[in-house]
This record gives structure tokens, sequence and C-alpha cells, in this order.
């Protein structure tokens, strides 16, 4: 449990970017706890997007969803938290590019951005850990992966319930889901989240 622990705390800096960011983030998770339902999403956004550049495209994804997980298995077995940190979702990217299409952003769910955001990065922050503590620094023996489940929003094209297969240091093949959503736009795919099961 210490060791996981450890292992926790150096995801949240290495995968946020450094202190910088780590000290904002927390910040804004103080603020992101308390939301008023009484302001409109629109105003939220407005307010959300306030200090973020406007990107055009995703920065830093592959061609296809397989190159995409190719490099992060070949990531995570080098410990590149550089590269890992390229391929996962920015807060720009969140609030230009996949907010304004998330159903949660609708009736009848209607999650204002900072409440959206900050439950997407927990759970990227402590899937990124997991990972960084059982899964790296060793060949992972990558094969193939499938995602079960495909939908439009927008421009976004939302990929889930995906599984890397891989060959085990025994010989086993077995397949995990070592991430969470992945997004497509203009042909661009990147993580939204490195979420997984291996809690």
């Amino acid at each position: 449990m210490r060791m996981a622990g450890v292992a926790l705390v150096v995801a949240s800096v290495v995968l946020a970017g450094g202190c910088a960011d780590r000290e904002m983030r927390a910040a804004e998770r103080e603020t992101a706890t308390v939301v008023d339902s009484a302001i409109p999403i629109e105003v939220s956004l407005e307010r959300f997007r306030r200090k973020l550049p406007r990107p055009l495209a995703l920065d830093g994804g592959f061609g296809t969803r397989e190159e995409l997980v190719r490099r992060f298995a070949k990531a995570l077995e080098a410990r590149d938290t550089a590269a890992l940190r390229r391929m996962v979702l920015g807060k720009d990217e969140f609030g230009w590019l996949y907010y304004p299409s998330s159903p949660l952003s609708r009736p009848p769910y209607e999650l204002s951005p900072e409440l959206l955001w900050f439950q997407i990065q927990g759970q990227s922050e402590k899937g990124g850990a997991l990972l960084l503590l059982e899964r790296a620094g060793a060949p992972l023996g990558y094969l193939s992966h499938d995602c079960a489940s495909e939908r439009r929003e927008g421009a976004n094209r939302i990929y889930g319930h995906c599984l890397l297969r891989r060959v085990t240091a025994s010989g086993d093949t077995v397949g995990e889901p070592l991430f969470g959503l992945v997004l497509e736009r203009g042909g661009i795919y990147k993580f939204v989240s490195y979420a997984n099961k291996l809690d």
C-alpha cells in the first residue's frame, strides 16, 4: 500500500507536467468541488476556457488507433512519462474540442466543465500511477487491441471498453483494460484518460 501511495504521487507529478501544473490543478480541484448549478453551462464553459489557448486540432496524437496504442505500449515499457503525457487529452483540448459535444455537458447530466475535467483528471492520474507501478519498465508483450464500443459526438468519435492484448512473461495471452476512452478527431487519435482496471 505504501508503494502504491508513492507511485500515485510520482505519477501525478510526471503525468501532470511538473510542479507548476500540479499546484494549478490543486487549486482548480478545490474550486471544482463546489459547483454552482445555477450558472448556465455556456457561462461556465466561457470561464473555464478563459486562460486556455484554442487548439485547432489534437496535438501529440497519432494517425490511427493502432499506432496510438502501440506507441503507448512502447512508452510504458520505457517508462517514458513525457511520451505518455503527450498521448492524453490536455486541458485546452478538453475545453475546446471534447467537452462541448459530450453528452455529459447537456441535460439530463449538465456537468460543468470544471467538474467533468476534475473527474477525468482524477481517474487518469490514478490510472497512470497504477500503470507505472504495475506495468512499466518491462516488456509488455503487446499483440493487439480491441474497443467494443464506438459513438459519434459532434466532430468527435469516441471508442470505449478497450482491451490491450499482450503476452505475459509466463507466455499467457491476456486482455487488459489499461486505458480509458480513445478520442478521434480530424483523423488524430488520443486517449481521453488513463483510467484502467488494474486496481
